[in-house]
């Protein structure tokens, strides 16, 4: 008889190609050292190293200036090989790489390009909280600031829902998505 590869070794094969492609990752750095902690991964071969910035104005006592800042602050991405991720976790500053219990995690392509697209256009953009359908929220501007309540999506437009639970009733009122944070 043959030596025949089975299904599971076959799908160990592609595992292991998949191991072999550079991916990006999310790397957690230590407070304020998103910029060192690029430049070191930028220096080391086969590490394609991504902080995106934004460009802030800051107010001193005597005049303005623009100071560049991390979008993410605490994150910067990295691009390498699975196999490598030790030479990423030994750069100064570096916490470790995000993902569940212990084991990073790849960042799609598509998520590091558009956020990279974006970088490099003129436009105006910065942060914004991760807010998804059902999350509890609480307004922090205009008349509802201080209300807490649920994050609705109807169209294209957000709404926040308040609800009385005892009478098992709720209203919903449209909100701009940037007056809204969640708890």
């Amino acid at each position: 008889m043959g030596n025949r590869d089975g299904p599971a070794e076959e799908d160990a094969g592609v595992a292991q190609d998949a191991a072999l492609e550079p991916r990006w990752y999310a790397v957690r750095v230590r407070s304020r050292h998103e910029k060192k902690v690029h430049a070191q991964l930028a220096d080391r071969p086969g590490i394609d190293a991504f902080l995106p910035l934004r460009e802030r104005r800051s107010r001193w006592k005597d005049r303005i200036k623009r100071v560049q800042e991390p979008l993410f602050p605490g994150y910067c991405f990295a691009r390498f090989r699975h196999p490598e991720r030790m030479r990423v976790l030994k750069a100064t500053g570096v916490v470790g790489l995000v993902g569940p219990g212990g084991e990073p995690e790849p960042i799609p392509d598509r998520e590091i390009e558009a956020i990279r697209t974006l970088a490099g256009s003129r436009l105006s953009y910065e942060p914004f909280p991760f807010l998804t359908e059902g999350m509890a929220v609480e307004v922090t501007h205009g008349p509802l600031m201080g209300v807490r309540g649920r994050l609705l999506r109807k169209d294209r437009d957000y709404r926040i829902v308040l609800s009385v639970t005892l009478i098992r009733q709720s209203v919903s009122v449209e909100i701009d998505a940037a007056d809204v944070t969640p708890l």
